[in-house]
């Protein structure tokens, strides 16, 4: 009997997520100077989490006919490079949390955090080197260059994002927002372990963008999700600070669409709040912020556009991967856009 597509995916996620940490640990091994690199640089990536992006990276390259060793590398090499951008982005976001705990910053100080946050960047590499002994030189550095893209296209879409918050922009709309998530969350959250798990599985012998919709949908409904945790999520559970996106300025979804339905003075308000730095955002202001999206009918907006995210991105599934036969892989690839909605 299958298993249910809750269980497979909280069972891919547990042994393809220990294969990784063995793996990393290896590459975190501690060197000198310790004190103020190489243990704070281990801090994010034992303090554990999903490990969903190199579960991906390894699900994709069996479905495409690979084995788990031929992708562990680059599997730990996204891990490394997914912790080294939580260490920068939560320097950016002002963020106090993560995974429950206080951030890089907010234990070593900036200087120690940002280059820590250098060194795990420099530490993702390494096992993109090592490709090349299980590889071989042409499909290790094929692996490589969708790195290169991955990188490139998530720090564009950063800089996207902290303009619209340096500018303070009020006008956007829902295509702004999921052309920033499409640069910012789908290619490393999804398109890249995708692309690299095929890369792998088919010895570069697949039309990867057939992958894109697919990742695209499911990436979206990902960070969608993620972005109404923020705001109605489990204190307990959620591991980051709760409302810390409007603490932040972040314009998400349901921010775009509240200031859409909104009148003139009422966006006036959101424009001043919004327009202060965030040590001057008061608990009082935040408050109202939320107030104000769900007297907009923001929140349910957004869960309802992230239903038809993952709807669609179930739809996409089936055509990119058609020509992949049955197997435990490919269902867990498959129960993804369910279980993104899931999640808590």
């Amino acid at each position: 009997m299958a298993e249910p597509s809750s269980v497979l995916v909280a069972s891919i996620l547990g042994e393809y997520g220990a294969a990784t940490r063995k793996e990393l640990e290896r590459v975190l091994e501690s060197g000198e100077p310790r004190r103020h690199l190489y243990e704070p640089a281990a801090d994010y990536p034992r303090r554990g989490g999903r490990m969903l992006r190199p579960s991906i990276c390894i699900a994709a390259t069996r479905a495409f006919g690979g084995r788990m060793d031929e992708a562990i590398h680059s599997a730990v090499s996204l891990e490394l490079m997914h912790n080294a951008f939580l260490v920068h982005d939560d320097i950016e976001d002002e963020s106090d949390l993560r995974r429950g705990e206080p951030t890089l910053h907010a234990k070593h100080g900036v200087p120690v955090a940002l280059n820590v946050g250098d060194g795990l960047l420099v530490m993702g590499l390494t096992p993109l080197v090592e490709n090349q002994r299980r590889l071989g030189p042409h499909l290790s550095m094929r692996v490589f260059e969708e790195a290169l893209r991955m990188a490139r296209e998530s720090v564009e879409g950063q800089a996207i994002e902290l303009g619209w918050r340096e500018d303070n922009a009020l006008d956007l709309v829902e295509a702004d927002y999921l052309e920033m998530i499409l640069k910012k969350t789908c290619w490393y959250t999804i398109l890249y372990p995708l692309r690299i798990g095929a890369l792998i599985g088919r010895r570069d012998r697949f039309e990867l963008d057939r992958l894109i919709r697919f990742g695209f949908f499911l990436g979206a409904a990902f960070q969608i999700q993620d972005d109404l945790l923020n705001l109605i999520g489990d204190a307990d559970r959620y591991g980051k600070e709760l409302a810390g996106d409007l603490f932040e300025g972040k314009r998400t979804l349901m921010m775009i669409h509240a200031l859409q339905q909104s009148g003139t003075a009422d966006r006036k308000i959101v424009g001043e709040v919004l327009g202060k730095p965030r040590e001057e955002r008061s608990e009082g202001e935040v408050r109202w912020l939320r107030q104000w999206m769900d007297a907009s009918g923001s929140i349910e907006y957004g869960r309802e556009f992230a239903h038809g995210l993952a709807g669609a991105a179930l739809h996409e599934f089936e055509s990119a991967f058609e020509a992949v036969p049955d197997s435990r892989d490919r269902r867990f690839l498959e129960a993804l856009p369910t279980w993104v909605l899931e999640r808590a």
